[in-house]
């Protein structure tokens, strides 16, 4: 392990793991605490352990906490492979038990509370908890409503073309658009700082990003969510921000009591990313749930 050589821009400081013959950075904070179980978060598509920087300054003082960037995100490396819930799962198992040393409460959003979520339920020994913030990820039962139409078919498979999603890239890392795209899916729109546009900026840069972000159109699909919660054996703790223009949370928490009854749940005023948009209420309501298991 060697200690990062980090840019000004960010207040964390982290080491780098070797999986797999790849370099995956994490961050790790606060002290090991008697009869707590470590907190480790997982960040969302395009994101990285920065996201969690508000979530990590108050949560250490309570909890040992750990975050990491999924392979392919962050300062983690981008190398060329077929990304998916499975390869992230295999990647975050073998992190807990190499580098953790204990199973842990597991914190993931968007992209990352699927991949959290794909752990705990097929890999139960790595885990004691589940918290899931707007969680992404197919239901067996959205996947059957209807036949994808010609125009989604025809801009799929140009998309799957290595120009076609380079360009596309292109224009989604410009600065100003992250900035657009921030401020269309968080709804308190004082959160959507500089800062945050570098964060997710930064690693746009990277040798391999590209085609991290190509892969998205080639990855087959996952195991559906309803199986996964149907295999869960842990608490689980839902956060959703009731303002998310990507997904119907009330839609998509009734699919989650559904397969998955004995949850806790609380809806908020936030968008996608309420951890990040409201930590005090979110951090406040993680710590909460923790202390009372």
């Amino acid at each position: 392990m060697q200690i990062a050589d980090l840019s000004s821009t960010s207040s964390l400081s982290g080491q780098y793991w070797q999986w797999q013959g790849h370099n995956i950075y994490y961050v790790h904070a606060g002290n090991k605490q008697p009869n707590r179980h470590p907190l480790l978060l997982i960040h969302g598509f395009g994101a990285s352990t920065d996201h969690w920087q508000k979530n990590i300054a108050q949560l250490q003082e309570e909890f040992e906490v750990w975050a990491i960037d999924l392979l392919g995100f962050g300062r983690s490396e981008k190398p060329k492979l077929q990304y998916s819930g499975d390869l992230w799962r295999d990647q975050l198992k073998a992190f807990i038990t190499e580098i953790i040393g204990q199973p842990v409460m597991l914190a993931g959003n968007s992209l990352g509370g699927y991949a959290s979520l794909c752990v705990a339920s097929q890999c139960p020994e790595t885990s004691k908890g589940l918290i899931l913030i707007n969680s992404a990820g197919p239901f067996s039962d959205t996947q059957k409503v209807t036949k994808p139409k010609r125009v989604q078919t025809v801009m799929r498979s140009i998309l799957l073309q290595p120009w076609a999603s380079y360009l596309l890239f292109q224009y989604m890392r410009r600065p100003g658009n992250i900035r657009k795209t921030l401020n269309k899916v968080y709804y308190n729109k004082e959160a959507v700082t500089e800062q945050l546009v570098n964060d997710i900026y930064r690693p746009s840069c990277d040798i391999g990003a590209a085609q991290v972000f190509a892969s998205v159109f080639k990855t087959p699909q996952g195991e559906t969510v309803d199986h996964l919660l149907q295999e869960l054996k842990h608490p689980l703790l839902i956060l959703w921000g009731e303002k998310d223009p990507w997904m119907n949370a009330q839609e998509r928490g009734k699919k989650y009591r559904q397969y998955y009854p004995n949850l806790t749940e609380y809806y908020l005023e936030a968008g996608h990313c309420p951890h990040d948009e409201i930590p005090d209420q979110v951090n406040s309501l993680i710590r909460d749930w923790m202390l009372n298991l």
